[in-house]
């Protein structure tokens, strides 16, 4: 009786898997929905980036879920050192663009979107040469257009999108905003957002989220991700980048020193001398220049290695005495109180990176800053070659970098002995480049179409399939265990009255 009990059941079991794979539409497991790719073109001040990113055509609650696929640095300056040279921004882009050809499928190049953002070196040519920067942005989109892919734009983006991207390429990065949880599926995972500060050659960003109420309006941007809503502070200084703040810095030391032919420099070490032309101090609109001048002339630099010197000069680029507002950082710019956690990227990282090899100190504080930034300052050029022999001439404008981020950080947004600590520095995340651009494509992202996936699973087709197999043997299994086990009982029962 038991016999016929289990091998019924048996057969019911069995009955209901062949029932089971019969009525499931192969389409109801089809294969994930294939992958969508992007490419952003980062236009710098002093060099472009293409980064091409990819997703899966089944957005979550609205944006793609987007990670870097590869990177390529294009050859030369950025596409604004080419002004006046016609053809030559199109052409720097070509390499990379043919490497975005073999990379991504070709059956996907017609659905791929195409941007160029270029950012504080083109709005500084866009104030002192309007038409040239037309020029070049309609040279480059020009150029883009001739690849098989979808051109979407070129276009400068101002300061505040610029901080804006950059924070959400960081939370999107550390998982703030969505993450994939083991039931398979994505998450949105409600924690506390980080804030960013970039530091570029042009300009720089500081960006994050504030209870507080803003102020000015033109610092407050509000942004929609993965079905949640965020009003973020952001604040560009343009002008403040590091290129721009050391010519700027020139431009003081010609000024207070009354020398258009030779000058002595205390950020530079006290070995290191230096020629260059007049001209390209005040080639800028970063630098205004009150009386004539002869471009061509040559400028003779002295350096002096002065760490308070030094300071004094940079600290007099920036304004902290007038204020409008019931909090400002510097030039009378409003910003509530410093809240959070901060990843600082680009220049801030890198140069945090150096003041920590040559000190040879892990910098957890205002005072760790100010004792490495002593130590580089101090240092002779030849010691630093010694040390550093790939740098190059990188090596002179170390000390100046390192006292422009103090003021930034400390002086300027305010960052104290409490919230110093909660600074990362950070060049990338998970194997992705700290940037503005991911953040640009997750935003662009939302208006990118999405196919139609009929229905999707935890299981993958192969999974499902695996899992079938797997579920059956065990029944089987089962089956024949039961089948031995009565066998044995009933031998028992027969020869052991």
């Amino acid at each position: 009786m038991q016999l016929q009990i289990c091998t019924a059941i048996a057969i019911l079991f069995i009955s209901f898997i062949g029932i089971l794979l019969l009525v499931i539409n192969p389409e109801d497991i089809k294969e994930p929905a294939q992958l969508m790719y992007g490419i952003v073109l980062d236009a710098g001040s002093t060099h472009t980036s293409m980064f091409i990113y990819k997703w899966p055509a089944d957005k979550q609650n609205g944006t793609g879920i987007v990670s870097q696929h590869s990177e390529c640095q294009v050859k030369g300056g950025g596409i604004s050192s080419y002004s006046g040279v016609r053809g030559g921004a199109a052409h720097s882009l070509e390499e990379c663009m043919e490497k975005a050809m073999q990379e991504i499928p070709k059956s996907r190049h017609k659905l791929t979107p195409v941007y160029l953002g270029a950012t504080a070196g083109m709005r500084l040519l866009n104030i002192s040469k309007p038409k040239e920067s037309d020029e070049i942005l309609k040279e480059v989109g020009d150029k883009l257009k001739t690849y098989p892919f979808s051109f979407k734009g070129a276009t400068i983006l101002s300061g505040q999108e610029e901080g804006a991207y950059g924070w959400v390429t960081v939370n999107y990065l550390l998982n703030k905003f969505i993450k994939y949880g083991f039931v398979g599926q994505w998450l949105s995972p409600g924690r506390d957002t980080v804030g960013a500060l970039d530091l570029g050659g042009a300009s720089t960003q500081i960006t994050f989220v504030t209870k507080q109420t803003v102020e000015n309006k033109d610092n407050l941007m509000k942004l929609r991700l993965y079905g949640q809503d965020y009003q973020i502070y952001t604040q560009s200084f343009l002008c403040y980048g590091r290129e721009q703040v050391l010519l700027r810095l020139l431009a003081h030391l010609i000024t207070s020193q009354g020398s258009d032919s030779s000058i002595v420099h205390p950020c530079y070490p006290a070995d290191y001398n230096h020629s260059m032309k007049l001209g390209s101090v005040f080639d800028t609109p970063c630098n205004k220049r009150q009386t004539p001048y002869k471009p061509d002339d040559n400028l003779q630099i002295k350096g002096t290695g002065n760490y308070n010197q030094c300071m004094g000069n940079i600290s007099h680029l920036f304004s902290f005495n007038h204020c409008s507002y019931s909090k400002c950082s510097f030039d009378g710019v409003f910003q509530p109180n410093i809240t959070g956690n901060f990843m600082a990227f680009s220049a801030f990282f890198y140069t945090h990176l150096f003041l920590q090899r040559a000190a040879g100190i892990t910098i957890t504080s205002p005072a760790d800053l100010e004792d490495a930034i002593r130590v580089v300052c101090n240092m002779s050029f030849q010691e630093m070659q010694n040390l550093f022999p790939d740098e190059g001439n990188h090596l002179r404008d170390y000390c100046a970098d390192s006292i422009l981020l103090r003021v930034l950080l400390i002086n300027g947004y305010g960052f104290s002995d409490l919230s110093f600590p909660h600074i990362s520095f950070q060049g990338k995340a998970d194997d992705n480049s700290v940037g503005w651009s991911l953040g640009y494509m997750l935003s662009l992202s939302n208006l990118l179409p999405a196919e139609n996936v009929l229905l999707r699973k935890a299981l993958r087709p192969d999974a499902w399939r695996a899992a079938i197999f797997l579920f059956s043997a065990l029944l089987i299994a089962a089956i024949f265990f039961l089948i031995r086990s009565y066998q044995r009982n009933t031998t028992k029962l027969c020869c052991y009255p």
